[in-house]
């Protein structure tokens, strides 16, 4: 597979507080990344920095090959990387569609060009497209004030990826979500991005999301990352059950596993 993202020797402190600490990291095209740690590891400080809400102490991010390094969040999600936040971020006042709509326009127009109408046949194809591929099709005419917060957060993703990024990373996509809604949740939002080959990575605490979603885990610990590998090994890596997963959910982990083969 070919190497999209590189990041070497990545740093951030605040003062004489560390934030990020000798990030290596290269991610490769269609790969299902899942970012976990404890609430302070370096996780959402990794992705804004990637994503040029943050700018690094020190350190290299070449996307694609080329040096992405003090760009703007902007100029970044122009060159194919595109995040989601915790929090939703999505036009309140306006409907499902004019969000996937001034979603889409916003990062194709510039300056006093945003002023024009941002109505086209190509830009309207292209979101009833991804309001059938995220399954909200039903709410296109609804105030986004209004949505459950499920189908908020299945436009807010929607609209990050509505421009078909080469590499997107979501910050807890399932935050927010009921237990019962977040197996589906999860289902669609995979299912569209697979559909598009995008390359995925997400900061995630449910571990059984993580699980269930990811093939490779980054767990930061202290602004490191303490393991990058396969999700198999990283839930049983021993840095990974002492920072970050805890020697309880290791247990019940076993057990379950234990459960699953004898019911097979």
């Amino acid at each position: 597979m070919n190497v999209i993202l590189e990041v070497n020797d990545l740093q951030k402190t605040f003062g004489a507080v560390v934030a990020a600490k000798d990030i290596n990291v290269t991610i490769s095209e269609h790969e299902t990344i899942g970012v976990i740690g404890a609430n302070g590891a370096g996780k959402t400080t990794f992705v804004n920095m990637v994503t040029g809400y943050m700018k690094p102490t020190a350190g290299q991010i070449k996307f694609l090959g080329q040096d992405i390094l003090g760009l703007q969040p902007r100029d970044i999600t122009c060159r194919g990387i595109s995040r989601s936040f915790q929090v939703p971020q999505v036009f309140m006042s306006e409907t499902v569609f004019e969000n996937l709509l001034m979603a889409y326009a916003i990062f194709e127009d510039t300056g006093l060009d945003m002023l024009k109408p941002i109505m086209s046949e190509e830009r309207t194809a292209r979101v009833d497209d991804h309001l059938n591929r995220y399954q909200i099709a039903d709410y296109r005419n609804a105030i986004a004030s209004t949505l459950p917060q499920g189908v908020r957060k299945l436009l807010d993703i929607a609209m990050a990826a509505v421009r078909s990024p080469k590499l997107l990373m979501l910050d807890e996509p399932t935050s927010g979500i009921s237990v019962e809604e977040k197996f589906p949740l999860m289902d669609i939002i995979m299912d569209a991005l697979k559909q598009e080959n995008t390359t995925v990575l997400f900061i995630e605490h449910d571990m059984e999301i993580v699980e269930r979603y990811v093939a490779r885990v980054l767990a930061f610990y202290q602004g490191e990352v303490v393991c990058d590998a396969p999700t198999e090994e990283a839930m049983v890596d021993e840095k990974v059950r002492k920072f970050v997963i805890g020697e309880e959910y290791h247990r019940t982990r076993i057990e379950r596993v234990a459960e699953d083969s004898a019911d097979a």
